[in-house]
Parts: C-alpha cells; sequence; structure tokens
C-alpha cells in the first residue's frame, strides 16, 4: 500500500514540477550585426502539437524582443491537420513579416503553414506540395475532411495573394494540371523553379545568408532559437503512433504488476510510461492540472478498490483516469483508437498470464480467497461411506425414487436412479455421494 502510494506522490510531483522547470529553459545563438532583428524558427520533422506549442512560445519571444522579421526554415514531410491550422491561425495574426525559407521539402501540413507566411523562398532542390488529407491507417479521410482542409489551404494562399488553384491542386487529386506532371488523380507537388514560376515562391537562395540579402536584412541582428530538451521530448510524446503505445505499456504494465510479488519492473514501467504520456501533453500544452487532478483521484480509487473491494470505486476510478486521457487530448477519436488498442492488449496479456500462472500469485494473493474447506486438509461435512459399493440388500419400502433398504443388518434410507422399485426387490448400491446412497434394482 505504502508503494502505490509513494508512486501517486511521484506522479503528482513529476507532473507538476518538471513541466514548468522545462518551460523556463530555451538556447537562442545570435549574430551580432546592426539595424533589424530577424529571428530565424525552425520548424523540422513530424507537424504535431509538441510544435505548435514551441511555434507558440518562439512567436511570442520574437513580438516581446521587438522583432522586425521572422523566418521560418521549414523541411518537414507533413503531420497532423489540426496543429498545421492552429501554427497558420500563430502566423496569421503576426504582425511582424513573416518568411517560410524551404530547405528541403514543406509536404502537406509544411505547404499550408509556408503558405500562411508573407513570402516563400526554397533551396535550388527544395520542393512543397503534396497535401492530401491521409487518416493515420494510412487510408484517404473522408470527403467532408477533404473538403475542410481544401478549403483551409485556399483561404491560405489567397490571404496572401497567391492563386488557390494550386494550393487547391496539392490537396485534391482531381485537379489536373498537366503543365506541372500534375495529372488528374496526383496531388501537385512544386520544385523550386515551379514555385517562382506560379509566384508561390518569391525567389531560389542556396543558404539563410543569401536569403537575409534578398530580405535586405544582411546586416540584422539573427537569433536563431532552438527547441529545449522538454520540448523535443513533448514532440516526440504527443506523436500520434507514440500515444498508443504509452497508453498500451501502462495498461500491460499494470496487469503484469497484478501478476508479480510487491511492485517492480512491470508496474514501474506502467507508470513511468503514464507519467511520460501527461508530462509530453502538459509541456504541448494539451493537458492541464485539472487533467492531473482527475488522474490522481482515478489512481486513489483503484487502490482503495484493490485493498477494499467491491466493484463500484473500482469503475469510478477507471472512468476518471480515462476522462483524464480524454481532457488530455484534443482529438477524441484518435484517443478513443488509443485506449482500444491499449484495452486489446491489457486483455491479451491478462488471458496469457491467467493460463500460465493462474490467481494464487502477485496482487491477487491478497484479493482473492483461494482456500476450500477439502477433506485433504481435514474438513468433513458428511461421511462418504464408499465401502458400501456394490452392496446388495433388499427393500423394505418402496422407493419413489428414495425409500428404506436392508444391506445385512444395516438399514439405510437409499434412492433409485429414478424407477419406482416395489418392496422386497434386490438392490445393489451404485453409488455414494456423502449421505446419499444410489441403488439401482437386479434383474434376475
Amino acid at each position: 500500500m505504502k508503494k502505490f502510494l509513494f508512486l501517486t506522490l511521484l506522479l503528482i510531483s513529476v507532473l507538476t514540477i518538471f513541466p514548468s522547470f522545462a518551460k523556463q529553459s530555451t538556447v537562442l545563438h545570435a549574430d551580432e550585426g546592426s539595424g533589424n532583428l530577424v529571428y530565424v524558427i525552425p520548424i523540422e520533422n513530424t507537424v504535431e502539437r509538441g510544435l505548435e506549442a514551441f511555434i507558440k512560445r518562439t512567436t511570442n519571444e520574437a513580438i516581446e524582443a521587438n522583432a522586425d522579421h521572422i523566418i521560418f526554415e521549414i523541411n518537414t514531410p507533413g503531420g497532423r491537420v489540426d496543429a498545421a491550422k492552429n501554427i497558420g491561425e500563430i502566423l496569421q495574426d503576426l504582425e511582424i513579416k513573416t518568411s517560410s525559407f524551404v530547405t528541403v521539402e514543406a509536404l502537406s501540413a509544411g505547404s499550408y503553414i509556408a503558405l500562411n507566411t508573407d513570402s516563400i523562398y526554397m533551396k535550388p532542390q527544395a520542393s512543397m506540395g503534396a497535401s492530401g488529407v491521409i487518416n493515420s491507417d494510412g487510408t484517404a479521410a473522408d470527403k467532408k475532411a477533404q473538403s475542410a482542409w481544401i478549403a483551409s489551404i485556399k483561404s491560405a494562399a489567397s490571404s496572401k495573394g497567391r492563386d488557390p488553384l494550386y494550393a487547391q491542386a496539392m490537396a485534391d487529386a482531381d485537379v489536373d494540371l498537366p503543365e506541372f506532371n500534375a495529372e488528374k488523380g496526383e496531388f501537385l507537388t512544386l520544385g523550386a523553379d515551379d514555385a517562382v514560376k506560379v509566384k508561390y515562391a518569391e525567389g531560389i537562395v542556396k543558404h539563410r545568408t543569401e536569403l537575409l540579402n534578398e530580405l535586405g536584412l544582411s546586416n540584422a541582428e539573427v537569433i536563431v532559437t532552438e527547441t529545449t530538451l522538454a520540448e523535443e521530448i513533448a514532440r516526440f510524446l504527443t506523436n500520434p503512433i507514440v500515444v498508443p503505445i504509452l497508453l498500451s505499456l501502462a495498461s500491460i504494465g499494470l496487469i503484469v504488476e497484478l501478476y508479480s510479488p510487491g511492485f517492480g519492473i512491470p508496474g514501474s514501467i506502467g507508470a513511468a510510461s503514464l507519467v511520460l504520456y501527461f508530462y509530453g501533453h502538459i509541456v504541448a500544452g494539451l493537458a492541464g492540472y485539472e487533467s492531473i487532478i482527475l488522474l490522481v483521484i482515478g489512481i486513489i480509487l483503484l487502490i482503495i478498490e484493490i485493498f477494499a473491494p467491491g466493484g463500484i470505486l473500482g469503475f469510478i476510478g477507471l472512468g476518471a483516469m480515462i476522462g483524464a486521457l480524454y481532457m488530455s487530448s484534443d482529438n477524441p477519436s484518435h484517443m478513443t483508437m488509443s485506449i482500444s488498442i491499449a484495452i486489446i492488449a491489457s486483455i491479451i496479456v491478462a488471458v496469457i498470464l491467467f493460463k500460465t500462472i493462474g490467481l494464487e500469485k502477485g496482487l491477487f494473493r491478497h484479493i482473492i480467497l483461494n482456500d476450500a474447506t477439502t477433506t485433504d486438509n481435514g474438513y468433513v461435512s458428511t461421511v462418504n461411506r464408499y465401502e458400501l459399493l456394490h452392496q446388495k440388500g433388499v427393500t423394505v419400502t418402496p422407493l419413489r425414487p428414495s425409500g428404506t433398504a436392508i444391506f445385512g443388518s444395516e438399514r439405510l434410507d437409499v434412492v433409485s436412479e429414478g424407477a419406482y422399485i416395489n418392496i422386497d426387490e434386490p438392490v445393489e448400491i451404485i453409488k455414494v455421494e456423502g449421505s446419499r446412497i444410489v441403488v439401482r434394482k437386479i434383474n434376475e
């Protein structure tokens, strides 16, 4: 019990102290110059909610520093639509001039982010586009989601004076633009030359210094922002692929711990997975302290249920923990899928452990009664007279089906197999079950 309480207190400490501390650490590299102030913010790897939190923090820093220009260096294959839309909203609200510098690729959500900036520059080998909406299982999204996404990417292009037709072709495979080798059925992807040709990019530059010259900011002070360790961890932990893995590890760890003596490695792995899940979502700005409070209440109720079983508290505690998970997520459908995967994995592990170990070890031994009042342990409710088996006698009363018969000199209460047996009929004892003696008529 003490170990579980210690684990709960540790969970509270980690989730309340560490996130706030991590958010305060920022690494900045500055190239000193004179004149204007430029912030360079990298947008790399998968677009998810952790990246959104990073963009929000660094753009706020740029605003507080009175920056004159923000350059977003983009190299991403895309990611979550909701995160991309939120980042686009952040960029649209900025009063500071913004530029995107596509160093390798700005695909899918990356192209949407680039279209929300005032100007776009690309390296010679860079590309942008291929912005169709794909579900987490690799299939195309439903028409409603696709329509909303197409409208959003067209609006992003129009807001910065770009022809929305090409943005639509990036997200809608039915748009036919053969001049760019984007035939019907394929999403449009623009290389650097094509992007300049359709006025989606203002120019082609080889490196950041050349970009600063193009922007007239060659003498500006440049501050290059970097993600903190906490933000890097949060970006990884909020990845849609990682979330169901963490929840599965947490649930499996709990199941295995029930079969383990004491609190050991399985429980520690499960607890660590739960801590990591909430830690990443708190740093990413998805979870608040209300979800932590609900989680802790759920854990406490489950602990009480284990040591004082009744059923109700356990269900309430489990519901509170699931509620905390939903409160920390902005995508209920993905959370439902993640929880379902975790439940299925837990059931499979529980069945395997039950068949191989049973319920006689681990925590189950404290909450399940395994003792039985067996004859081998000296408990006797009635004497089984097995010595009477196959003895022969005569009925002294009719058996209807119960009655009385004499075996040797002993008068016994007996019961027939079901058939009526008359008085003075020969019978044989065929079964003894405690005080129940079953006889059968002897056909002579």
